[in-house]
């Protein structure tokens, strides 16, 4: 995919929005793209967290493990943030993803995305607020599945 491929894509993202264009290239041009065969595992739970990763295509499947058994917590399609955490604070992942489906990511590690924060803070504080929801939703759903597993 070119470059403007990915600026369109990223744009689309609910965690990206109000970004400008030159934030989005910048953003895309530190991104990694990365094909990933269906059952190959993306991140395990517990593994220290430097990116997150954006679903081009396909579907990434996010699961807990307890006692042996893989606990479904979702499952992100194209335009699925996973990982966001890792963009924002030194921290470990709280589930594993992997590919269900054949499927494309875009990696953005950390210290890319800290670069944009540091040079627009008004998108940082945007962002902020925005990534607190998305987790408190996460963390609603985790444990949820964790009432499950009682």
């Amino acid at each position: 995919m070119a470059l403007d491929d990915h600026i369109r894509i990223l744009s689309g993202v609910r965690l990206f929005e109000g970004f400008a264009q030159d934030q989005l290239r910048l953003l895309a041009f530190g991104a990694e793209a990365m094909s990933i065969p269906a059952g190959r595992k993306l991140y395990r739970e517990d593994d220290d967290a430097d990116s997150a990763y954006i679903v081009i295509r396909g579907k990434v499947g996010l699961y807990r493990e307890h006692e042996g058994n893989r606990v479904e917590v979702s499952t992100g399609g194209p335009g699925t943030v996973l990982g966001e955490m890792a963009l924002i604070a030194d921290s470990r992942r709280l589930t594993s993803a992997e590919a269900a489906t054949d499927a494309e990511v875009l990696r953005i590690n950390r210290s890319m995305f800290r670069r944009i924060l540091e040079e627009y803070p008004e998108t940082a504080e945007r962002l902020r607020l925005q990534i607190i929801e998305d987790l408190q939703a996460l963390i609603m759903r985790i444990e949820e599945v964790g009432e499950r597993l009682g």
